[in-house]
């Protein structure tokens, strides 16, 4: 009796537990803190904090390997949504369901803005390589400025997946702080003139417009960049979804329970592979650091085309819409209206924000996909 007493207790995570746990405990401790408290992108880092939390609880066995006739733990086999390059296409197929692409289609001219915004992630790109980190790596980290979780995970998986970990805890940690990081710059590169702007109204599209596009975007997206062919093509499906208006049922699903199950799993999942001997390192804290430099500099990227586009047609476009390049969407959107309406109450920038926003994920998208063909 007393040696099943005594094996019990030797079993126990207590014996196992050293500094390097306690330490990712804490930080998992001040994910889901600011998830819960701080309302910081809450959908994906309540399940990130969650995930780290118990990755780091030994004995755990969430990530035991199947052995023989002895089964797996549950998150080695849901882990391979992950590892198979499952969850963040079918994120996307979510997002198309949830976009209206009708500003971007009102205003063209507003793609370029998107694809602007995608400087800060080859800037950076070029800035992890002089840190020591190789291309693949440097790529990795670069597609963090894209403000594009579910992109920085696949384009991880592709290229450095040791790295998964502390890039996806940047890319959803900045995406969260948008509202924080943007305004500055913003304010930074523009006058008080440009930021006053009031842009015309923009046209209404057509349905038979509205169809076109995720079909001709897919083909086109998917003829250039093959190895983004998953995250387009679900991006475009579900936005054909969406817009067709003859499969609600099936966009709505998309759109929330679809959504909301894989979204939860993708942040364990994510989680789990924040264990302490492979994230408490120097590397983390380049990665976390680069990250705030690529997503300042995307933000850089479409203010100064913002203004260059202010220039050419005469006053007519507020340059503050250029922030929204980025893929956080709509948050990015809502940055840029809030800064116009504080220098002009009656300035509604965010249909015309929009625009941009909505670009940034087609941008990233194929950046990742440029960048796969290159390294890959």
């Amino acid at each position: 009796m007393f040696d099943h007493f005594l094996m019990f207790f030797q079993n126990m995570g207590f014996q196992q537990l050293e500094w390097g746990h306690l330490a990712m405990i804490a930080i998992a401790c001040l994910l889901m803190y600011l998830a819960i408290v701080k309302d910081f992108e809450p959908l994906l880092l309540l399940p990130i904090g969650l995930g780290a939390f118990l990755t780091n609880i030994p004995g755990n066995g969430l990530l035991t390997v199947p052995f023989g006739d002895q089964i797996g733990g549950l998150y080695y086999y849901l882990s391979k949504g992950i590892e198979l390059e499952i969850f963040p296409p079918l994120i996307f197929l979510g997002v198309g369901a949830m976009t209206d692409f009708g500003p971007l289609l009102a205003n063209p001219k507003t793609f370029l803005l998107g694809a602007a915004a995608q400087f800060g992630v080859f800037t950076a790109l070029l800035l992890a390589v002089v840190l020591g980190f190789n291309l693949n790596e440097a790529a990795a980290i670069g597609i963090i400025g894209g403000a594009d979780g579910p992109t920085a995970i696949f384009l991880t998986l592709k290229l450095a997946p040791h790295l998964l970990g502390p890039i996806a805890v940047a890319a959803y940690s900045y995406m969260a702080l948008v509202p924080l990081i943007q305004p500055p710059i913003m304010r930074w590169l523009t006058n008080e003139k440009e930021r006053q702007v009031i842009m015309e109204t923009p046209r209404t599209v057509s349905k038979k417009i509205r169809i076109i596009f995720p079909i001709a975007v897919a083909a086109f997206g998917i003829l250039v960049v093959p190895p983004a062919a998953p995250l387009i093509a679900m991006l475009m499906g579900g936005n054909l979804m969406r817009e067709s208006g003859v499969v609600d049922r099936l966009s709505k699903m998309a759109q929330n329970e679809l959504m909301n199950i894989i979204t939860f799993f993708l942040g364990t999942c994510v989680g789990l592979t924040m264990q302490a001997d492979n994230f408490l390192t120097v590397e983390t804290i380049k990665i976390i650091l680069l990250g705030v430099f690529a997503f300042g500099f995307s933000t850089v990227g479409g203010l100064l085309l913002g203004k260059l586009m202010y220039k050419i047609s005469g006053g007519k476009i507020n340059p503050l819409i250029g922030s929204a390049g980025v893929s956080a969407v709509p948050m990015a959107a809502r940055v840029s209206h809030n800064v116009g309406q504080e220098y002009n109450s009656n300035n509604y920038l965010l249909m015309h924000a929009m625009g941009p926003n909505v670009a940034g994920v087609i941008g990233t998208a194929i950046a990742a996909g440029v960048l796969i063909s290159i390294l890959g």
